[in-house]
């Protein structure tokens, strides 16, 4: 398993994750841009990732909630800008209310640059996170968001062994690509 690595730079309010991923490219990037698989590993446990809407398409929105263990619901609004497929994909984000709506007491909105890098079998993602002042980054990151995203990285991991053992178990032959389900 791998793991997540951190750069940080306050003067350009930029965080940096970097993760490998040991799976192809296709089944990494559409784990991260279907709904219904994000709702799976999006969520540090014991949390989970409820999606009441989701559009992945430029100018789309993904609206959705992270679900504490009391049944506690924080709400996140992501406006995807641009799409590459395959390559990246950018989005705004901020903290909002069940209607999409910016909760403005919770940090400012950030921008990510999510990137797709194939090497051989395995998939570095590249996510660049800009605030919108060094004051949020600092604020998102004491609200423990690195554990966080590192933690739900390894949901990530969990799901891509699931699906790889799924198609190991099904016997699928070379050349009949790959699904997740």
């Amino acid at each position: 398993m791998h793991k997540t690595n951190y750069t940080a730079n306050n003067d350009t309010k930029t965080l940096v994750a970097e993760r490998a991923f040991d799976a192809p490219l296709p089944l990494v990037w559409q784990a991260w841009t279907d709904s219904a698989i994000l709702d799976q590993w999006w969520a540090p446990k014991p949390w989970k990732a409820v999606t009441k809407t989701m559009d992945f398409t430029p100018g789309g929105k993904w609206l959705y909630a992270m679900v504490g263990p009391q049944g506690e619901k924080h709400w996140s609004l992501t406006e995807y800008k641009e799409i590459v497929p395959s390559q990246y994909f950018k989005q705004q984000n901020c903290f909002c209310d069940e209607q999409g709506n910016r909760i403005t007491e919770m940090p400012g909105t950030s921008q990510w640059h999510v990137a797709f890098t194939p090497h051989g079998e395995t998939t570095i993602v590249t996510t660049t996170i800009t605030y919108d002042s060094a004051a949020t980054m600092e604020k998102m990151t004491n609200m423990g968001f690195k554990g966080g995203f590192a933690m739900a990285h390894e949901n990530l991991d969990a799901y891509i062994q699931a699906q790889f053992n799924y198609v190991t178990s099904t016997k699928q032959l070379p050349g009949q690509g790959y699904a997740l389900i």
